[in-house]
């Protein structure tokens, strides 16, 4: 076959694909265990930031803080923990798709994995893992509450692609700060808790409700606001953290 023809040309170009489609391949399969790894660590990172127990001269222990935290699976739709052996049959079930239904705040699992920080059996924390959509990007998040399951201890995003110095804001401490002591409820266990425009001030009426909004940032701070209000209602965590309030104060 002649090097200048047509057909040796497109061989050569086959085969180099065909070499590029098997490096390509063979370093995704072994790089994945790594990946997840990387990927596991990172929300065990976020979850302990969550929590309170990760300080900047500790990002070597995370395996070991995070030995602190107590995981568990809870049933949205019963609002009950649950056992080993359902939670087994759930891991299962979600493998497979099943346990899924369509929500406002994005895929809602009907399982789901919660987090409890607790000392001497007394209740510290409760992470919950939340999501939605912001203007570009589903963003991936953490909320905390505190011992009452009414206190909001920190609202974190660990996964969004919303724009940098926009809606990419909610990465901002200052803003994160401003969820700290802000009361997700109130005292009937309605959801209260709610993104504004413009800033809360001391005059501002039910301003422990509110959160200041992000200047030119309308839809992502809109769209924290609905996932929160989600997921603390009735679709999303609200049958659980009913159960949980009840257990606590008996």
């Amino acid at each position: 076959m002649r090097k200048d023809s047509f057909a040796y040309t497109m061989l050569v170009a086959a085969c180099v694909c065909v070499i590029c489609s098997l490096l390509v391949s063979t370093a995704a399969i072994t790089l994945r265990p790594v990946q997840q790894r990387n990927a596991e660590l990172d929300l065990r990172r976020n979850i302990l930031l969550a929590a309170g127990l990760l300080k900047p001269d500790e990002e070597g222990n995370i395996d070991l803080l995070f030995r602190q935290i107590d995981v568990r699976q809870a049933d949205l739709r019963t609002g009950q923990f649950l056992g080993k052996d359902e939670t087994a049959a759930a891991s299962a079930a979600g493998k497979s798709g099943d346990g899924a239904a369509s929500a406002e705040g994005g895929q809602r699992a009907g399982v789901q994995d919660v987090y409890l920080l607790q000392r001497d059996g007394e209740l510290q924390r409760l992470i919950l893992p939340v999501r939605g959509m912001g203007l570009w990007s589903m963003m991936y998040g953490l909320l905390a509450l505190g011992p009452d399951l009414t206190t909001i201890e920190s609202l974190s995003f660990y996964e969004h692609g919303e724009t940098p110095g926009l809606g990419g804001e909610v990465d901002n401490p200052r803003w994160k700060a401003l969820w700290v002591g802000k009361h997700a409820f109130d005292s009937e266990g309605k959801v209260r808790i709610e993104v504004i425009k413009g800033q809360v001030t001391p005059q501002t009426p039910d301003a422990r409700y509110k959160v200041d909004g992000l200047s030119g940032a309308t839809f992502t701070a809109r769209g924290v606001g609905n996932l929160v209000q989600f997921w603390l209602g009735d679709e999303g965590y609200g049958p659980f953290l009913d159960r949980m309030r009840k257990e606590v104060g008996s």
